[in-house]
């Protein structure tokens, strides 16, 4: 969105111009009071710690416009003041606003692992078809993120592919409702956020949101190879799309990996077959380039074109990025972590042709609830069975965190459990040898892309 009239603004959230200034809004949606710019509006939005509102008669000072739920204090007399009940449901009303007003192309995504880097897939995919492509910045996912996403969509968008995630129910239906997707993906239903929805099959409930979303001339596109397949192809209307069975439409054979990324023939029936380079390494990053292939192929992109977009991709920082410091390979998998994706990572790694050994640093992993102890475990015990030289556990004492040094211990895998980072990368160098490879893995809270950061510090 480039401009918006307050007039729209006033009438899009169902607000009351308590105060009137310009009437255009020249520079977007801000609702961070620390990146207003003149010419756009604020919506003074409320966290635990803090009430948007008390920010906004300062923010009046550079903005066209402010959105509150409370009058609270003095405002610029050249700003105007809306004022409506709920400033986070007049964000999502702008944002289902101007999405009706878009003939865009959608693609939602969602999924317990594995969104974003499938985000960028499809997004690099789209862009070797259409001019205008759009996609969620990093993982602006939530409820504050989509819309932000959807608003800062020029309106001559012809593609957009917004991630959306979850970590409570019913949270994804009104991120449908303003997306508005007819292309779905559900990259994997898996165990991330089981202590927020308690079981895998309330998470496929919740993911499958997406799927009832969609039109009936829409595509539902999702692993054929997923615990919960029939379940997706039930819940939706639209056309399912499994892919990457041996007999899917859309599947990938002679699949050959290695530190760089892989190598395999992507097949679409009825449209013929292509090889494909996919420059980041992993099975799992394989499954997910199916995902962004098919989506393309929905949505007319050639055989060329799909090829050309999975070679050429950019993943958002810190997903199975390869890099090469004193001799030895860095592996950072370090923007978050879930026991089916710290499992895929450890495997991932443990794949790659290197000279010397392997190592992992790991960390905790959240949102598990009750289930933290078992998946904690079970992630020791895949790098105990993956034969890792050594594993570092980062990270204060906890249940899980003991469960999963002592499934390594019981693996025979030598283990450390060190409470900073500074500590973990001094029992690393003290491991480590040119040609040996080091994962790094852990959720965001974790902190273990500092643990990398410190073991490249020269002392």
């Amino acid at each position: 969105m480039t401009e918006l009239e307050l007039q729209d603004l006033v009438e899009s959230t169902g607000g009351t111009l308590r105060a009137q200034g310009p009437r255009s809004i020249t520079a977007g949606v801000c609702t961070d009071s620390r990146c207003v710019c003149e010419g756009c509006v604020f919506f003074a939005l409320n966290g635990d710690k803090f009430d948007g509102n008390n920010f906004a008669p300062e923010v009046s000072r550079k903005a066209a416009a402010v959105v509150v739920s409370k009058e609270v204090g003095k405002y610029d007399a050249a700003c105007s003041v809306v004022l409506v009940p709920d400033t986070l449901k007049a964000l999502h009303d702008l944002a289902a606003w101007w999405r009706a007003r878009m003939a865009v192309q959608v693609v939602g995504i969602t999924g317990s692992s594995g969104k974003t880097s499938t985000k960028d897939m499809v997004c690099s995919v789209l862009t070797q078809h259409f001019s205008r492509v759009v996609a969620t910045k990093g993982n602006l996912n939530n409820h504050i993120g989509v819309p932000l996403s959807i608003l800062s969509a020029p309106a001559d968008t012809e593609a957009a592919v917004w991630e959306m995630g979850m970590n409570h129910a019913g949270e994804l239906a009104p991120l449908c409702a303003m997306t508005q997707p007819r292309i779905g993906i559900i990259t994997h239903i898996g165990s991330a956020h089981i202590g927020m929805l308690g079981s895998r099959d309330a998470i496929a409930r919740e993911k499958c949101t997406v799927a009832r979303a969609l039109p009936a001339d829409g595509c539902m596109i999702y692993s054929a190879n997923d615990d919960y397949a029939d379940y997706i192809a039930e819940q939706t209307r639209a056309h399912p799309l499994p892919v990457g069975g041996a007999s899917s439409a859309v599947r990938a054979r002679e699949v050959e990996s290695h530190a760089q990324g892989s190598d395999y023939t992507l097949v679409i029936e009825g449209a013929g077959e292509i090889p494909v380079h996919l420059p980041v390494p992993g099975e799992h990053m394989v499954s997910n380039s199916l995902l962004a292939a098919a989506a393309g192929w929905q949505l007319g992109c050639s055989l060329q074109e799909i090829a050309a977009g999975l070679s050429h991709i950019t993943l958002t920082q810190g997903r199975l990025t390869c890099r090469e410091e004193m001799g030895i390979l860095l592996v950072d998998d370090t923007y978050n972590a879930n026991p089916e994706s710290m499992m895929a990572a450890l495997r991932t790694v443990a794949s790659m042709a290197v000279r010397g050994k392997r190592y992992a640093v790991l960390g905790k992993m959240g949102e598990l609830g009750s289930s933290g102890v078992t998946a904690h475990a079970e992630v020791g015990q895949c790098a105990a069975a993956l034969n890792y030289a050594g594993v570092v556990v980062l990270g204060e004492g906890s249940a899980e965190l003991h469960a999963l040094v002592e499934a390594v211990r019981s693996g025979g895998v030598p283990v450390q459990r060190v409470e900073s980072p500074r500590a973990a990368a001094e029992a690393l160098r003290a491991m480590v040898s040119e040609g040996d490879a080091i994962l790094f893995k852990g959720s965001r809270a974790a902190g273990i892309e500092r643990v990398m950061n410190d073991f490249l510090k020269q002392d």
